[in-house]
């Protein structure tokens, strides 16, 4: 009984922070649970009915696994148990989801008893996680003759799962809840600092906006009990940040729809919009679990009597209100006409939130149960040797005759499958894409691991090139949090087939590199198509995209995703960078001249940014597709040219080779195959065979934007612009100012280098400025704390060898040691320079943070409120992102430099450089 008793225990905890029971995922306790149900007498008999029936999760957790069993023997007569009978106990099975209940429908249904079998087989023809050993199991019987095999195939091949499944309804009635006015970012509905309990959802659940809002949210589903509850972004984009599906959940779990009544805390179907629209990757994650997503457009340019958009004093487009969706306004959404009504009145087409393939995911309940379906119809037709039946929406296919490829159309073309043989695809096409490399971090794995789970899923698709589950975001603190989750999270990872961080079995020691810079290795194809957790999943290599838990859980399942193909924006430079200036100036330049150059309309939104950028290696390359993420973009293409690629591919297999001597590589040795594969890349760009991936001449863009190397004068800074009386205008990573706007008297109370923005030349820039400003100075002393989190372990080797991190260590006041982890996170800084330990640090915000109300200066991609730096009572907390020269001066400075000052301080200093590359383009 100890697993029951320390099951009351815990329960009796939860009370205390208002919460039930948590969800069971343990064999162990479900088999107590068992036993107590069969003893007629036992005290606890009633309770375990509850736990067994409503609080078992499903899929392939161990606990299911012992339900299902425990179900077979009462289908099969063989226990007895008043309140659960046969029937019940079918219903029961046809709740888990997969795994463990589709072995035992499997056994029922091919068994000899003829009604069992019958029911068993109807259950079955619901189901659609099925993986290859449930189909060939199905496939044997069914030609062995197998009569209730044939009839589960033919309904398979009918798609009856999804069909006979109800239809939308033709109205949606919802009341509006403004969540907050401007970008909302994900952290608001599900924060950084509550990573740790992404898993346990009720718990998560608490910490969406504040109590104050989840009570409102609660008044109004009380005053209008028909109706659903839609989060609003006023003025802003919904979903900036990060995919958050911990986030999707959350909104779910208070405004959607409860998925099953026999599995706790997993709902559907929520609704959100925004007057700027919902981000892409935020979209997808409401795509999964069967959400409605809303471009609101209530706010629209106001223009003069010529038509002519009229402008403020800032040059910015002035907005005035075309209909109101303040907190508690009554709409009506229809799912025939695609429109969005007030009453009668007719506010806007909504046509985009409702094509054939969303309104497949809505009335199915999200978009795996479509992808999963899919594959089942077509194992079935196959098998029985009949045409596909055209049940679902067929997927757009847009070709334009005489159009060329981008960059992004001809990656989608190579990697489709199940589109229009010999047919070539543009923009626009609904595409199924072959996925070739995956990356899960630790914040959300534990969630990726239960969508696994509750997908049924047992192993790693065998065509995915490689993956890797990160240790990133949890590397700065080996706190108790992450001591209970990490190796358990490893262990279910390792044992999938990807290659972790952190050794289950600690053979090897731990990797704690930033994920995007290990992904960005692992690429080792210009035509590959990369899944990942965090919308900074961008590499220089390829195209990839930022996802949610449970798209990167298709993807580790499947090795597919599916997609439209997106417009692209093509970007080239032009002019030559000024000596003093550093490359990431001109990342925060390309957004600031982007915004000039089309009046303010970010056309980056939800598109692809096709960068011509080839003359810089993967690492340097990399700033600028990251830094893609918060211009909104859906993800970014490299251009590069051959013999960069190259070089790039050689620095890939190195550290690649680095991972293999450490012994991360696993039994498939995926780790070499990635070397393999680098090297035949390398040798057909050498041969002339296939050079590096261009668009062709003829390509069509969205739009053209051209940087101007020579207006980039002084240090590009992206500004929180906290108080701005414009709320809608804060946190966007739109207000891009130059260093003199400070006037060299900004107080800047920590600086941070570090986050996936930084590469090894950052590091190197900053010893040369200690022994810069030594050699001026007569010696280096920090007026604030600047905190250093190199972003991998190979980078601090590399320093290392290269002199350079002994220079580091001359200034530090801190050094990590892996042999001492930190065990709590710091409250308060020294004025100092700390070097800590490879990984994500103060840009995660979960666990380090700088003092509350402090003015940070980063090289982070974070300025979200309350991310790097919470407010204080008496003052707004603000993260300023800028080059690593600048943070370095700032803490030495305590303040902002002045031009003047910034340029004496890297005189002789050896920036990132870039120069535009001149490729010609073939038709």
């Amino acid at each position: 009984m100890n697993f029951y008793n320390d099951y009351l225990k815990e329960i009796e905890e939860r009370k205390t922070q208002g919460l039930h029971p948590k969800p069971i995922d343990s064999a162990e306790l479900v088999s107590e649970i068992i036993e107590q149900i069969k003893d007629l007498d036992n005290e606890n008999r009633a309770d375990s009915l509850q736990f067994f029936i409503y609080n078992t999760l499903p899929g392939t957790t161990p606990a299911a696994g012992a339900k299902a069993k425990f179900l077979k023997e009462i289908v099969l007569g063989q226990s007895v148990v008043k309140e659960i009978t046969p029937d019940f106990a079918f219903e029961l099975l046809s709740h888990m989801k997969g795994g463990s209940s589709i072995e035992v429908l499997l056994d029922l249904a091919l068994g000899e008893d003829v009604a069992i079998a019958k029911q068993a087989g109807d259950v079955l023809k619901t189901q659609v996680y099925l993986y290859d050993a449930d189909l060939k199991r199905l496939k044997d019987a069914f030609e062995s003759g197998n009569e209730t095999a044939k009839d589960i195939i033919e309904s398979y091949a009918k798609a009856e799962f999804f069909t006979k499944l109800p239809e939308i309804p033709e109205e949606i009635k919802v009341v509006t809840f403004i969540a907050g006015e401007g970008d909302i970012s994900t952290d608001l509905l599900s924060p950084g600092n509550q990573a740790h309990s992404r898993s346990d959802r009720e718990l998560h659940g608490k910490c969406m906006i504040s109590p104050a809002a989840q009570d409102e949210i609660e008044a109004l589903k009380a005053q209008h009990p028909d109706k659903s509850v839609m989060l609003i972004a006023e003025k802003g984009t919904m979903g900036v940040g990060s995919s958050r599906m911990s986030g999707v959940n959350n909104v779910a779990l208070w405004t959607g729809k409860q998925a099953s009544p026999y599995i706790p805390f997993v709902n559907f179907a929520p609704i959100v919009g925004g007057t700027n629209g919902i981000s892409p990757i935020f979209l997808t994650t409401v795509d999964v679990t069967g959400g409605i997503g809303i471009d609101l457009k209530n706010w629209v340019k106001k223009v003069d009597a010529d038509g002519k958009v009229i402008r403020n004093e800032n040059n910015e487009p002035i907005l005035e209100q075309a209909y109101s969706i303040a907190t508690g306004t009554v709409l009506t959404i229809n799912t025939k006409t695609k429109k969005l009504y007030n009453g009668e009145q007719e506010l806007i087409d909504i046509s985009r939130s409702f094509t054939p393939q969303k309104l497949e995911f809505i009335k199915a309940g999200g978009s795996y149960a479509i992808v999963f379906g899919k594959k089942i119809q077509t194992f079935a037709s196959q098998l029985l040797g009949i045409a596909i039946a055209p049940v679902f929406a067929p997927s757009k296919e847009v070709s334009n005759e005489g159009q060329g490829l981008t960059a992004v159309e001809k990656i989608f073309n190579r990697n489709a499958v199940g589109s229009t043989p010999g047919k070539v695809l543009h923009a626009g096409s609904d595409v199924r894409v072959l996925v070739n490399i995956v990356g899960s971090q630790d914040t959300t794995g534990l969630m990726t691991a239960q969508e696994l789970e509750s997908m049924a899923a047992t192993t790693i698709s065998t065509t995915v090139d490689g993956a890797y589950q990160s240790g990133c975001h949890t590397a700065s603190v080996w706190d108790k949090k992450a001591q209970a989750n990490i190796p358990k999270l490893m262990k279910f990872m390792n044992e999938f087939g990807l290659i972790t961080a952190r050794d289950p079995k600690g053979v090897y020691h731990s990797m704690t590199d930033v994920i995007h810079k290990v992904l960005n290795d692992i690429t080792v194809d210009d035509w590959a198509i990369i899944i990942g957790g965090d919308s900074h999943t961008r590499m220089s290599k390829g195209v990839a995209f930022g996802a949610d838990s449970g798209t990167v859980a298709l993807a580790l399942a499947t090795g597919e995703a599916s997609m439209p193909i997106p417009e692209s924006v093509k970007v080239t430079f032009k002019g030559n960078m000024k000596e003093y200036m550093d490359f990431r100036d001109v990342v925060h330049a390309t957004q600031s001249q982007m915004l000039q150059q089309f009046g303010g309309e970010n056309v980056f939104q939800g598109k692809i940014i096709e960068v011509h950028i080839g003359t810089l290696t993967a690492d340097q390359a990399f700033t600028f597709t990251d830094w893609s993420a918060e211009m909104k973009a859906k993800a970014s293409i490299c251009i590069s040219e051959d013999a960069t690629l190259i070089e790039s591919l050689e620095i890939a297999k190195s550290r690649i080779q680095i991972m293999i001597d450490k012994g991360m590589d696993n039994k498939t040795q995926v780790l070499q195959g990635l070397i393999d594969k680098a090297n035949k890349r390398i040798a057909e760009i050498q041969s002339g065979e296939k050079p590096a991936l261009r668009p062709d001449a003829n390509a069509k863009y969205y739009a053209e934007v051209v940087v101007d190397l020579d207006l980039i004068a002084e240090p590009m800074i992206a500004d929180p612009d906290v108080n701005n009386a414009d709320v809608s205008k804060r946190y966007t990573h739109d207000t891009i100012r130059p260093l003199s706007f400070y006037g060299g008297d900004k107080k800047v109370d920590l600086g941070f280098i570090g986050s996936c923005m930084v590469h090894k030349g950052d590091m190197k820039i900053l010893a040369q400025m200690l022994k810069n400003i030594e050699a001026q100075n007569g010696k280096v002393e920090f007026k604030a704390p600047l905190v250093v989190a190199p972003p991998t372990y190979n980078i601090v080797d590399e320093l290392k060898a290269e002199g350079d991190w002994e220079v580091l260590q001359k200034y530090s006041g801190f050094e990590f040691d892996d042999n001492a982890p930190k065990a709590a996170a710091r409250t308060s800084y020294e004025k100092m320079l700390y070097l800590e330990r490879p990984g994500c640090n103060l840009c995660m915000g979960n666990q380090e943070k700088a003092a509350k109300g402090d003015t940070v200066m980063a090289t982070s991609t974070r300025l979200f409120q309350g991310r790097v730096v919470e407010d204080s009572e008496g003052k707004k907390g603000e993260s300023l992102l800028s080059s690593t020269p600048v943070v370095v001066l700032s803490t030495v400075l305590g303040r902002t430099p002045t031009i003047e000052e910034y340029v004496k301080a890297v005189e002789g200093i050896n920036l990132t450089k870039f120069s535009p590359s001149h490729i010609k383009l073939v038709k």
